[in-house]
């Protein structure tokens, strides 16, 4: 499955492999309507006055009420912030405050750079990810912050680092134990439902987990993300109309994590018989929950 995956990754790009999804009950509410949902959520400018509730799944949803994290905190700045992503549902934006602060106990770490997060009203993105779209996902820099007055221009400019070697088999000079701490940290949250991270992190840190290796089970192998984390969010208690993933599967995760560095250090031969990767195909408000209408059309 990781040889396949991988195949399929590598010939639609990163952006095409968040993960896998939870199947979405789609409204007949939005029956027919074949407006691209991703032009419509990528014009709106701020939250929806209405109670906070994600709705629908991670890469099939939107978000009603929510709440912007501010640009500047004592711990945290939210980066690239002509992007208008840094928006989220209020459990998103304490958990990223909270872990904020403990990344600031951190040597070398006065807090946290925030990428991504999600659109003012969630759903579909112009452009990136497939995911984040029910405002319980966010994008963490594995560059630590030195200094936490970075204007805007500077926040336009100013990239994370690669913690990857070797095309994400193994981490490099860069990884460093706070790195691993923090990663520790946000597993250890019980409102976390997975982080992703390139699979040589994983690794590493299976390689040196001691004590109560429990944690390590939310850290998942994925494409990518060596410049930043990820980190996904369980559905709000309470919040009936938002579709949670299985959890992950027992054990560690450690020799999953070794399978996908095998298939990195050891690409499998392309199989001549399998068909092309078929393109992802656009969202329509169709395709997305009813709810996501009336988040749309709120003041």
């Amino acid at each position: 499955m990781v040889r396949i995956i991988a195949a399929v990754c590598f010939a639609l790009g990163l952006a095409a492999c968040q993960a896998e999804e939870p199947t979405v009950a789609v409204s007949t509410q939005n029956a027919g309507d074949t407006r691209v949902a991703k032009q419509l959520f990528g014009a709106a400018t701020d939250g929806s006055h209405q109670h906070p509730e994600a709705h629908g799944g991670y890469a099939r949803g939107c978000q009603a009420g929510a709440v912007q994290l501010p640009e500047t905190g004592p711990t945290w700045q939210a980066m690239r912030l002509s992007r208008n992503r840094n928006w989220a549902q209020p459990e998103t934006i304490d958990f990223v405050q909270d872990l904020s602060r403990f990344a600031a106990t951190q040597p070398g770490w006065e807090g946290l750079y925030i990428g991504d997060m999600s659109q003012p009203r969630g759903g579909p993105m112009l452009t990136g990810h497939a995911s984040h779209q029910t405002g319980l996902d966010a994008d963490i820099w594995m560059l630590p912050p030195d200094r936490l007055n970075l204007t805007a221009t500077e926040r336009e400019n100013l990239s994370s680092i690669s913690m990857r070697r070797s095309a994400g088999a193994y981490t490099n000079d860069s990884w460093t134990p706070q790195h691993e701490a923090i990663l520790r940290a946000a597993a250890s949250d019980p409102r976390v439902a997975r982080i992703f991270v390139f699979p040589g992190a994983k690794v590493a840190m299976c390689n040196s987990a001691t004590g109560d290796r429990s944690w390590l089970s939310k850290i998942r192998p994925w494409w990518g993300h060596h410049y930043h984390f990820h980190v996904r969010l369980n559905c709000p208690e309470g919040d009936a109309n938002c579709t949670d993933q299985a959890p992950p599967p027992a054990g560690d995760g450690c020799a999953d994590a070794d399978r996908w560095v095998n298939d990195i250090l050891n690409p499998p031969p392309p199989d001549p018989n399998a068909p092309p990767p078929t393109p992802r195909a656009e969202l329509t408000m169709a395709n997305l929950p009813g709810q996501c209408l009336g988040v749309l059309n709120a003041e």
